[in-house]
């Protein structure tokens, strides 16, 4: 019988590797509390263990190299890869490892819910991803591919994110809430 990390009895449950080029990672804060700025991180890699029988038996291991943050200004990466935010000379992953999947079922639109361990510079939260399965099929080179979408909120403080800066006109210059969307695309091992 095979487990996760986590331990979650993923036996009968086959493997799939995220397809980093087919998949994405983004987030989205306010600056200044009136503008959304998005970014996104280019290196994720992972695996997902889907039990077709017992869907809610799946699990999930996924790791996202910090420093491959991109919000398309080099300079607030910089600061973001910094300590005072990811501190990715200090904590180069960041981590999400599934304890249960809630409601999966196998017919695209399906939504459920995947509760698991997301870490960022080594403090560790559980969070809830509400989770779509958005269908399966044969790529052209007679692989067989899966895809996913997931989305959830964090308070970026309860992960030790505290930087932050007053505005003048009141407020704060960055916002402690991020949405993170995930779309996931992944082959059959």
């Amino acid at each position: 019988m095979a487990t996760t990390e986590s331990g979650t009895n993923t036996a009968g449950a086959a493997t799939w590797n995220i397809d980093p080029t087919h998949s994405l990672v983004e987030f989205s804060a306010k600056h200044m509390m009136i503008t959304t700025v998005k970014g996104r991180f280019g290196d994720v890699k992972g695996t997902l263990a889907i039990d077709e029988a017992n869907p809610d038996r799946s699990a999930v291991e996924v790791e996202i190299a910090a420093a491959s943050i991109d919000t398309r200004t080099e300079q607030r990466d910089a600061h973001l890869r910094s300590a005072d935010f990811l501190d990715v000379e200090t904590y180069p992953s960041i981590t999400f490892r599934s304890r249960r999947v809630e409601g999966a079922a196998g017919r695209p639109g399906d939504e459920f819910r995947v509760v698991g361990d997301l870490t960022i510079r080594g403090t560790t939260r559980e969070v809830t991803l509400d989770a779509s399965y958005d269908g399966r099929g044969r790529d052209p080179w007679g692989g067989e591919r899966v895809s996913f979408s997931a989305r959830t909120r964090v308070d970026r403080r309860d992960f030790g994110l505290t930087w932050n800066q007053a505005l003048e006109a009141g407020g704060i210059l960055v916002g402690n809430e991020i949405k993170i969307e995930i779309e996931v695309q992944a082959v059959r091992a």
